[in-house]
């Protein structure tokens, strides 16, 4: 049986609210899980201490008997140093502007200047 660490949603509409839970892989999203291990609340602010909450010796047991973290819960637990922070990839190159729209801003910066 493969386990993750993901989030479940909670709360009304347009008013998200997720539990952070230990789940079968194969389980749906809101279904079925093992453990609740945490919250997180979208809705406050970044810096707010009660954004995201999370039992830590219920997560470091589940992390030590294999269990694997979906990314976005990768990353709250990387932040609260129980895991190694994941790295993400670099904005892609494609999504840069090309050459003309690079030209046409330079020589808007210099006929600025």
């Amino acid at each position: 049986m493969s386990v993750k660490i993901r989030l479940s949603r909670a709360g009304a509409k347009k008013r998200p609210f997720y539990h952070i839970v230990i789940a079968d892989a194969n389980s749906p999203r809101d279904g079925k899980f093992i453990e609740r291990v945490g919250t997180y609340n979208p809705m406050l602010p970044a810096d707010h201490a009660e954004r995201v909450t999370l039992v830590t010796e219920r997560l470091t047991h589940w992390i030590a008997n294999g269990a694997q973290a979906t990314d976005r819960v990768a990353k709250f637990l990387g932040k609260a140093g129980l895991i190694k922070m994941p790295v993400y990839p670099e904005q892609p190159k494609q999504s840069a502007p090309k050459k003309k729209a690079q030209e046409r801003a330079a020589e808007r910066a210099k006929a600025a200047a």
